[in-house]
């Protein structure tokens, strides 16, 4: 995720994810989102063109959480829809514009 302004972006993930990144390497920090799977954000001005582009889709078990952590955070997002086969689906903008969707699956 190329970002403007590390500072306000390390905010706003750690909010998302609800913990400060897994790892900092150089001016990149990441955030281990699956067994081999992590979010990297940075602001190094050689991606600079590519800020606000991102955009990612996690399927997660937590939905119900997420929902929670962003409401607890203020962190705005799309509504949430309900797919005919009961994923439910929801998108949210980080504050460059970067998109980052979460799809959980029906409740058994």
């Amino acid at each position: 995720m190329c970002v403007r302004d590390v500072t306000r972006a390390l905010e706003w993930y750690e909010a998302l994810f609800g913990r400060p990144a897994d790892e900092v390497i150089g001016e990149e920090y990441l955030w281990q989102v699956g067994e081999n799977a992590w979010v990297v954000v940075d602001d190094q001005d050689v991606r600079a063109e590519r800020v606000g582009g991102a955009m990612v889709t996690f399927g997660v078990t937590d939905f119900d959480a997420i929902l929670g952590r962003l409401a607890e955070h203020g962190i705005e997002h799309e509504p949430v829809e309900t797919y005919g086969n009961g994923v439910r689906h929801v998108t949210v903008l980080d504050p460059d514009g970067n998109s980052l969707s979460f799809a959980g699956l029906p409740s058994e």
